[in-house]
């Protein structure tokens, strides 16, 4: 318990809910004034509020973090804009976004960035992080984009939706070697891109064109190749690196070997890679399920989920990728658009986990908010139901069920990969800085423009083998000698 209950009347106070923390489960009331937390009491103890919210039988979470959005503005607004992406996040308890850049323009320079951000101030439900380009040819934006605000970078190894080419290695470890200095964290779609289209030509020439094809040409070897390529850069550099869309269960004994010896490497999967699987591509309508990294074999899911709970994967995101309806729809798998949405469903998934016995609450706290704020510098506001702390809150009816369908979805993209899947656990009601933004499965129309960007806070950072980086070489002429073993 903290704050002070005897404190002036706060704007508002949330009684008597279940609080989860990522340690524990409590009865408790929590208030805030001006959209910052003041006091988190025992049940009934909470101070005089202008408004009171009764969560009696519910439990009551910090938003989640999305570190994995792709809300296509501008340039791409068929497919979504920030007025529906940010209200399907708002329904589904997200409170705080991150957005790929890859649009159109690419977030490449600050004048993008400010670009993005006009348009996400407008209309956006939820606040929102920007990410800027790691490409090869902006290299010399990095460092104006961190001034900009951007909340760290993308690093494309794999294609993508904007067919934003892949830098080549050179161009990476001299990126890692100014995002070192930096401290901000690149966020990396770790695929190799030239065996992934060798694959895919080859199967294309023989006549494969049905959706498990497209797994056949991303085999594993795609995705452990090019995520030891990253960390093997980021430890030389001291780079912090975050790896997206985590779906191969072979990856999981490296990334132990990373973090124990040290890299700064955070790594998201995804609630498709746990409860879908290739098999279902088989299925009729199973096309639909095509996305960058592949859904894998269902013998896959049982160690991602143990990698979750083990810590060995730290978050939960969602690649939420929408595409038009007709995108969707193709005559054979590779005209297919990769990608579906999953902001507004990612949290009722986690929920349902509890509900079967496969998490704990506490677990998707931290899997959902407190390591999201964490790996990418803000622990200080978001993440975490405490006093100072931003007021992101979500109120969850852990009894409520719900069947998930495409027509119900807020996002443009009318599409589910969980068409009729029954889950158990739903928000009822999200809050961001004190502001009710969603409530019974709807947004609120007022909210719109209520979202703000934010700005990450890291620590100092901690670069490595700087005698031999670039920079180093090209400004002095010192000995290009590493830092010993």
């Amino acid at each position: 318990m903290s704050g002070n209950p005897a404190a002036a009347i706060a704007d508002t106070v949330i009684r008597n809910g279940m609080i989860v923390t990522d340690e524990r489960v409590f009865p408790g009331d929590i208030a805030f004034t001006d959209g910052i937390i003041t006091a988190v009491t025992a049940a009934g103890a909470g101070p005089q509020a202008r408004e009171e919210i009764d969560a009696r039988g519910r439990v009551v979470m910090p938003g989640c973090i999305d570190v994995h959005v792709h809300f296509r503005s501008p340039g791409m607004s068929h497919k979504e804009d920030w007025a529906t992406g940010s209200a399907a996040a708002a329904v589904g308890g997200v409170t705080t976004v991150f957005d790929m850049p890859n649009t159109d323009p690419a977030t490449a320079t600050p004048d993008d960035l400010a670009r993005k951000r006009e348009l996400a101030e407008a209309d956006s439900l939820v606040d929102f992080g920007l990410y800027g380009l790691l490409g090869e040819h902006n290299l010399d934006q990095l460092a104006p984009l961190a001034e900009a605000g951007a909340i760290g970078y993308k690093l494309f190894l794999g294609n993508t939706t904007g067919n934003l080419p892949c830098p080549n290695d050179g161009a990476v470890l001299e990126g890692f070697e100014i995002l070192a200095g930096l401290g901000l964290r690149c966020s990396i779609h770790a695929e190799n891109s030239p065996i992934l289209f060798w694959r895919q030509n080859r199967l294309q020439q023989a006549g494969r064109n049905d959706p498990l094809a497209h797994l056949a040409a991303r085999t594993d070897v795609v995705a452990l190749e090019a995520l030891n390529r990253s960390a093997t850069l980021a430890d030389w550099t001291g780079a912090r690196i975050h790896i997206v869309h985590e779906s191969c269960a072979r990856s999981l004994p490296f990334i132990r070997f990373w973090k124990e010896r040290g890299t700064d490497i955070t790594v998201e999967t995804l609630p498709q890679y746990l409860y879908l699987s290739a098999e279902r591509m088989a299925q009729p309508g199973g096309h639909v399920l095509r996305m960058n990294p592949p859904i894998r074999e269902a013998a896959q899911q049982e160690p991602l989920w143990a990698g979750l709970t083990d810590g060995t994967i730290d978050m939960i995101a969602t690649d939420h990728a929408p595409h038009a309806p007709e995108e969707k729809e193709a005559d054979t798998i590779w005209e297919v658009a990769c990608g579906f949405p999953g902001v507004e469903t990612s949290l009722p998934l986690m929920l349902n986990a509890v509900a079967q016995g496969r998490l704990s609450l506490p677990q998707v706290v931290r899997a959902m908010a407190v390591a999201p704020a964490r790996a990418f510098g803000l622990q200080d506001r978001k993440g975490s139901l405490l006093p100072g702390m931003d007021a992101d809150i979500v109120i969850v009816d852990m009894e409520k069920n719900a069947i998930l369908s495409a027509q119900v979805l807020h996002s443009k993209g009318k599409v589910s990969a969980y068409e009729g899947m029954q889950v158990q656990g739903m928000p009822v009601m999200t809050l961001v800085r004190g502001h009710i933004v969603a409530r019974d499965g709807e947004p609120v129309a007022a909210a719109a423009g209520h979202g703000r960007m934010l700005r990450p806070h890291m620590p100092a950072p901690r670069p490595r083998n700087q005698a031999t980086s670039l920079h180093s070489l090209t400004t002095s002429a010192k000995a290009p000698f590493g830092d010993p073993f």
